[in-house]
């Protein structure tokens, strides 16, 4: 069985989404279709390319991830098919890849990438502002029946690539910005486990300063202080992350992403 993935942000409203599934299942009606999220903020890439870096690696080798969201749709930025790691991306050529890809240069896995310009692949009729349907789904359906990614299209080297922000190292720790606010309003970080390194073993030790308030110590978990309490953590996928126990930490602090926050460990 096949694995098809889907983010976007079209909403639930429209009937979008169950066409694409649609248009999915009419070639590769044996292929199993998993909604990661269709609530990205509207023309948010940067936002759809961290929950794709964050999700893809938990499916099983050979998924294919479409992400769908596609402010420059109709306008000459290239449709794309990315094979990465062992896995697959189908979508704009916008930078959406930009996360995953570096994980992927990181850890030394393969990559390549072709130009989805093969229309016979595509739907007969394609609209100028729906891609998603007319020619993502249907390649992505595709891949996912067998088709090689090379008969997709044409190879290139030069994706898109969004410039990510940078955590910097200080005197005693680390600057960072917020690069991601959740449904929960968890307020995630680029700064990372692996930048905090053996100091995380201190965590009581470590302050985090967002918003002008300053949080002492970190915790592992939300059940260890009260509810109510503003508390700094790693997230599931090892990003500092400001957080309110069973609260809304954005909505408390006015966080919004780009914000910085800075991590300084005392009584190294």
């Amino acid at each position: 069985m096949s694995i098809i993935s889907i983010i976007t942000d079209f909403g639930i409203k429209d009937g979008n989404v169950g066409v694409m599934h649609g248009v999915i299942l009419g070639i590769a009606p044996d292929t199993k279709i998993v909604d990661l999220s269709h609530v990205v903020q509207p023309q948010n890439v940067r936002e759809a390319g961290y929950i794709l870096y964050r999700s893809a690696t938990y499916f099983p080798k050979g998924t294919v991830h479409m992400v769908v969201t596609d402010p420059g749709v109709g306008t000459a930025r290239r449709p794309m098919a990315a094979r990465i790691g062992d896995w697959f991306y189908v979508g704009p050529d916008n930078g959406i890849i930009t996360m995953f890809l570096e994980r992927a240069k990181q850890n030394g896995w393969p990559h390549e990438f072709v130009h989805l310009n093969k229309s016979e692949y595509w739907l007969p009729v394609v609209s100028h502002i729906f891609h998603g349907r007319d020619i993502f789904s249907p390649c992505a359906a595709h891949l996912a029946r067998g088709v090689p990614m090379s008969e997709l299209g044409t190879p290139f080297t030069d994706p898109i690539l969004l410039p990510l922000p940078r955590p910097e190292k200080t005197k005693n720790g680390w600057k960072g910005e917020i690069v991601e606010i959740d449904h929960f309003g968890n307020a995630a970080s680029n700064i990372r486990m692996d930048d905090l390194g053996k100091a995380f073993d201190q965590k009581e030790k470590i302050h985090v300063k967002l918003k002008d308030v300053e949080i002492k110590g970190m915790v592992h978990t939300f059940g260890e202080r009260p509810v109510g309490d503003l508390i700094a953590l790693m997230s599931s996928t090892g990003e500092l992350c400001v957080s309110v126990v069973n609260g809304n930490a954005a909505t408390r602090l006015g966080v919004k992403i780009g914000d910085p926050i800075e991590a300084t460990f005392y009584g190294q």
